[in-house]
């Protein structure tokens, strides 16, 4: 692994846990009152694109990073429309 990998993997890594909390509360509040459903909207519509954009340029790190953020910002933006 190179080094360009090697940050770009640390880099998701980093900011795909940072959703780890978020989700932890929502589903153990079951509670997503104060949770902003449209930012989450776009914002898993923008890791959306960035999945696939990793995918058409073949880079690993942003597959992986935006592929697990997805199934968290999903996670959080269901939780949203089912406990409100």
């Amino acid at each position: 692994m190179n080094w360009i990998t090697l940050v770009g993997m640390v880099a998701g890594i980093c900011t795909t846990l940072a959703f780890v909390p978020q989700v932890l509360q929502v589903y153990r509040s079951r509670s997503a009152k104060d949770i902003s459903l449209g930012m989450y909207a776009i914002f898993l519509s923008g890791v959306v694109l960035w999945l696939i954009y990793g995918v058409m340029i073949d880079a690993m790190p942003i597959i992986v990073a935006n592929a697990v953020t997805m199934i968290l910002a999903g996670a959080v933006l269901l939780a949203k429309l089912r406990f409100g």
